[in-house]
């Protein structure tokens, strides 16, 4: 379940884009904390700090107790955006959570037992078609991940949402027939079946055929027998 990390923050008086700047200048990131029908809160985070926590994943499904000037508010991120140029964090919000508060999260989805799935032992790949599925649970529940077990796929089958064992207390708002990961078949493979196929019947029907000639050459006997008594009639 879902691990609770620590984040310094500062409190930051002032707002609006001038404000932001100077913060960034400063060597920090400015950000709001917001929700649980309280006041939003505009802090400042340390830009190296929130580069890390970015850069190790699974950032927007993280629990956070923000120590902001002593105090202790339990967030989770809920965006964040990147210079298009230089990929540091501009700015982060982040949602205040009530005790008890249920929410919508996206978690990845984490493919387990690949390497033993009789379809990838024929030659197949694992295509992943939903990378992350979206969840409602308690904050308390909020998976890093959800496992999908490939194990017993084989080529063109698929994994879907409905084959997989949500944890307790947590809620799927996706289709449960949405697919999540198939067994793509190897190139090729569609004109090796074809070719099997048309081998099949090809291979049944030349059977009878080769059967049939054993009666017409059974059948050639009587009539080379049949020639003895009209040579013995000619020496009389």
């Amino acid at each position: 379940m879902a691990t609770v990390k620590e984040l310094k923050a500062t409190a930051r008086p002032k707002s609006g884009k001038g404000a932001a700047r100077a913060e960034r200048r400063a060597g920090k990131v400015p950000g709001v904390i917001y929700g649980d029908n309280k006041p939003p809160l505009t802090i400042s985070v340390d830009d190296r700090e929130l580069r890390q926590r970015i850069l190790a994943g699974r950032f927007l499904t993280t629990l956070f107790d923000i120590d902001l000037d002593g105090k202790k508010h339990r967030v989770i991120p809920r965006d964040y955006h990147l210079d298009p140029v230089k990929d540091f964090p501009l700015h982060v919000d982040f949602m205040r959570l009530g005790e008890g508060a249920t929410i919508r999260v996206s978690v990845p989805l984490h493919v387990i037992n690949a390497e033993t799935a009789p379809g990838v032992k024929r030659g197949g790949t694992v295509n992943i078609v939903t990378h992350t599925i979206d969840l409602e649970c308690s904050v308390e529940n909020i998976p890093q991940y959800i496992d999908a077990d490939v194990g017993a796929l084989e080529i063109s089958y698929s994994l879907h949402l409905s084959d997989i064992k949500l944890p307790k207390g947590v809620k799927a708002l996706s289709r449960e027939d949405a697919t999540l990961v198939t067994i793509v078949p190897p190139s090729g493979y569609a004109e090796e079946q074809k070719a099997a196929a048309g081998a099949a019947p090809a291979a049944g029907a030349a059977a009878p055929a080769a059967g049939a000639a054993a009666p017409a050459a059974g059948a050639a006997a009587p009539a080379a027998g049949a020639k003895a008594p009209a040579g013995g009639d000619k020496k009389k």
